[in-house]
């Protein structure tokens, strides 16, 4: 049949494709470009993040060399010199710190982000402001802001002084509590905005169901507010619990090097010891201590996303 004779009868010329081999060709299209498209996510992952969490991870098994470096000899004496005293005082002391850290940090963030969440737009919009604005300024000069208001004769000293509470100066600089105060004011934007994302999202009608049903305003609080508000207050706990075991910049600054975090013996370690397989153990340590908060906030939250991040 002549090609002029098949075009009017709608059947293909010899090599052209049908029109199902044309359908078929579509979604491989589609599935190429999808594939191209997220392609390079998926290099920058395994580059920058599976790649060094692996190097990490091996790292941790060689043993130091004598002069510079690491020998290829496999070994667990990196993890075992952890539980050594004078690390696992280490350990223990950051552990310490961390959960008061975060007690302090949910005592202050919560009731914030809850009632935050329910206040109107307009003001809602002025206390993110508030709460983003410190966030412009480096983290270091804001400390350095704490150490003039609790050093020797600063200001916190002459306030007490002029409020006739204190005769003398205070010593509050390079103390304990000066670190956890640090260590507050570093994490609680982090609680605040993980209640205010969980609280945000609350039925309020809810809890005004409770109150027409005779519940008090405590137990309408603690059976429709706090339950529906815990994953916020979970997701804060896993955002403050573990950085507060590692901003040793936190205990240089306002410690005075009195207070030892994990974070400084990872730090001396890796810049003064160059001992870098038993630094790499101890940020092994610390990656588990953190996939297991996340694995508990998970199963208790029934959450699989930290609410204050997506």
């Amino acid at each position: 049949m002549k090609p002029e004779a098949l075009a009017k009868t709608g059947e293909p010329r010899p090599g052209e494709p049908t029109s199902r081999e044309e359908g078929a060709r579509k979604p491989t299209k589609r599935r190429d470009a999808m594939v191209l498209s997220v392609l390079p996510l998926y290099v920058f992952t395994f580059l920058f993040v599976i790649g060094p969490l692996v190097y990490m991870l091996v790292l941790s098994f060689l043993r130091r060399a004598e002069v510079w470096g690491v020998t290829l000899e496999f070994t667990f004496e990196n993890y075992a010199n952890i539980l050594k005293p004078v690390y696992l005082k280490t350990f223990l002391e950051s552990l310490k710190l961390a959960c008061l850290t975060t007690l302090l940090v949910a005592l202050f963030g919560y009731p914030f982000g809850y009632f935050m969440a329910r206040q109107n737009a307009a003001w809602k919009r002025r206390i993110m402001v508030l709460l983003m604005i410190p966030f412009w300024t480096s983290s270091l000069v804001r400390l350095y802001g704490w150490i003039i208001i609790f050093r020797a004769n600063g200001v916190l000293d002459g306030l007490l002084m002029a409020l006739n509470i204190t005769n003398a100066p205070l010593k509050v600089l390079y103390t304990y509590a000066a670190v956890v105060v640090g260590m507050v004011y570093a994490l609680v934007p982090f609680m605040i905005f993980a209640v205010y994302s969980s609280a945000e999202k609350l039925d309020w009608q809810l809890v005004e169901a409770a109150r027409d049903l005779g519940a008090t305003p405590f137990q309408a609080f603690w059976t429709v507010s706090f339950k529906l508000t815990l994953p916020g207050l979970l997701s804060g706990i896993v955002l403050t619990f573990i950085p507060s075991m590692g901003l040793f910049f936190i205990a240089d600054i306002l410690g005075g090097n009195k207070v030892v975090l994990v974070g400084n013996l990872i730090q001396e370690q890796l810049m003064k010891a160059r001992n870098w397989p038993f630094a790499a153990a101890l940020s092994v340590v610390l990656l588990t201590l953190t996939s297991i908060m996340i694995a508990l906030y998970r199963k208790i939250s029934g959450v699989k996303d930290l609410e204050g991040l997506v």
